[in-house]
């Protein structure tokens, strides 16, 4: 039997939709992806605040456009590696909330 990337197979041999959270077993792996969650979130901020410019730049073209596309992204990267805005770490949190065996406590919640 051939299994299909996606699905998963219980017990009882039923077929239903994987959830992903195997993915997300390692605290290197969630700590990745609210990284990676950081660098998305600053990048669609940064391109919102580019669409409301003020005014007509002087030069404009396509090929500024890429170059500053380009540029931002790097920016962005960087700036969820080095400089967190805290939106990473706050997602990684919550996501480790869900997986018992990387929280100490146990995945039980306080307050």
């Amino acid at each position: 039997m051939t299994q299909i990337p996606g699905l998963s197979q219980t017990a009882t041999g039923a077929t239903g939709i994987d959830s992903g959270l195997g993915r997300a077993a390692t605290k290197d792996n969630l700590a990745k992806a609210g990284q990676q969650f950081e660098s998305v979130f600053t990048g669609m901020m940064l391109k919102s605040m580019r669409q409301a410019k003020l005014a007509d730049p002087l030069f404009d073209s396509k090929a500024i456009d890429t170059f500053r596309d380009m540029s931002d992204d790097k920016v962005v990267q960087q700036m969820a590696t080095h400089t967190p805005l805290g939106i990473g770490k706050a997602m990684t949190e919550f996501l480790s909330r869900s997986q018992p065996d990387l929280n100490p406590d146990g995945g039980s919640q306080t307050g």
